[in-house]
């Protein structure tokens, strides 16, 4: 369900359902209607206006649904007021990610930052579930117990909060020391970014033989993977794997990754990779984009690779490497600092790793160093 404003001028709100069917599959739903509304603004109480809630509620009958999940970020009041009208369960497109990162969290740190946005984000949305003492009216018996225990379980999240924070600012102190043994010995590192389920994972199985999942859903990849990468005439490269970019990502999950995209501010060179069969391929680009000027590292030296050109082919017929790459290079040239690969089929590896060798040469790595096994951080 969606509301279609002006301020999604870059997306199509039937894209923008595409985009939120594939997170709820990923949660394990099933998705058996979507609706549109087209309003200025969503309402203010009900996300809805009155024609399309009646009409939704209409469905009901028709698709029996127990679960209706809104693109958008709901206000308690509006979860509420959709809940009682609906007689279902109502989520958001936040609450969505956050299952499919608890879902997909396996370390420890992965879990910690998935309990800290989970809990940031039911904080504020405690009082609307004490709403039912508004309708009681005042007087004695009314007041007091319904604050109390509203208080109790704030100051029980707000106590759980700062333990998470501090657990996770000794993994950050973990990282640093990580971080420092490599700024000493002059060990470049190379953080993986992108979209969701753009193939960063398998482009880091791909150049380092490494055994990291590799799924075509959104968010397999949670928790960062880093694999030493060895490129002849330069030496060890560090590689990173990091958790994909997705469009209206919550505030409350950049936050508590904190750590984890910190990789990123701390890399020295980025490879922006790019699903270029994406229908939205551009659109996610941007987002991509302003994810990374939101966090002050747009203008950190990149490489963009552009991933799954085999599936840009004719499919009738079988392609070499090279075939493939002389006809998509005549069709599509591309810029100085970009590559065409297909990560799944291993090709346009050795250009990738001659403009990764090339772009730290020129950042004033010299070949020869080497990197020990302590200097690999993988899951913790």
């Amino acid at each position: 369900m969606a509301v279609d404003t002006d301020n999604n001028a870059n997306w199509d709100i039937e894209d923008s359902l595409d985009e939120l069917a594939q997170l709820v599959l990923t949660a394990g739903a099933t998705v058996v209607g979507r609706l549109t509304q087209k309003l200025q603004a969503p309402a203010r109480n009900s996300y809805l206006g009155k024609g399309k809630l009646d009409e939704l509620v209409e469905l009901k009958k028709e698709l029996g649904y127990n679960l209706v999940i809104f693109d958008d970020e709901l206000s308690p009041i509006q979860q509420r007021l959709l809940e009682e009208a609906l007689g279902v369960k109502v989520i958001d497109r936040v609450a969505l990610i956050l299952d499919i990162f608890a879902k997909h969290a396996h370390t420890r740190e992965g879990q910690l930052q998935v309990e800290l946005a989970q809990m940031q984000y039911i904080l504020p949305r405690l009082a609307g579930q004490w709403s039912h003492l508004e309708r009681l009216g005042g007087g004695i018996g009314t007041r007091g117990p319904g604050e109390s225990q509203l208080e109790t379980d704030k100051r029980i999240i707000r106590t759980k909060i700062r333990n998470l924070q501090e657990q996770l600012d000794d993994v950050t102190t973990h990282r640093d020391l990580y971080r420092e043994r490599r700024r000493m010995r002059g060990v470049p590192v190379v953080s993986l970014v992108g979209y969701t389920n753009s193939g960063k994972s398998s482009l880091l199985n791909a150049v380092v033989k490494a055994d990291v999942l590799a799924e075509n859903k959104l968010f397999a990849t949670l928790d960062p993977t880093t694999r030493r990468m060895y490129i002849n005439g330069l030496g060890n490269v560090l590689l990173t794997d990091t958790v994909g970019f997705i469009r209206k990502l919550p505030p409350a999950i950049v936050k508590a990754f904190r750590a984890t995209l910190e990789e990123i501010n701390q890399a020295d060179l980025l490879v922006h990779v790019v699903d270029i069969t994406a229908k939205n391929a551009f659109e996610q680009c941007q987002t991509v984009e302003k994810i990374l000027g939101d966090m002050g590292v747009a203008e950190k030296p990149r490489l963009t690779a552009m991933n799954k050109i085999d599936l840009k082919l004719d499919n009738s017929r079988k392609w070499t490497e090279d075939e493939a790459l002389s006809l998509l290079k005549a069709e599509c040239p591309v810029a100085e600092d970009t590559v065409l690969i297909s990560a799944a089929k291993h090709w346009g590896l050795a250009e990738f790793n001659l403009r990764l060798k090339e772009k730290l040469i020129g950042m004033g790595f010299n070949p020869g160093y080497a990197v020990y096994d302590e200097d690999v951080g993988g899951k913790k």
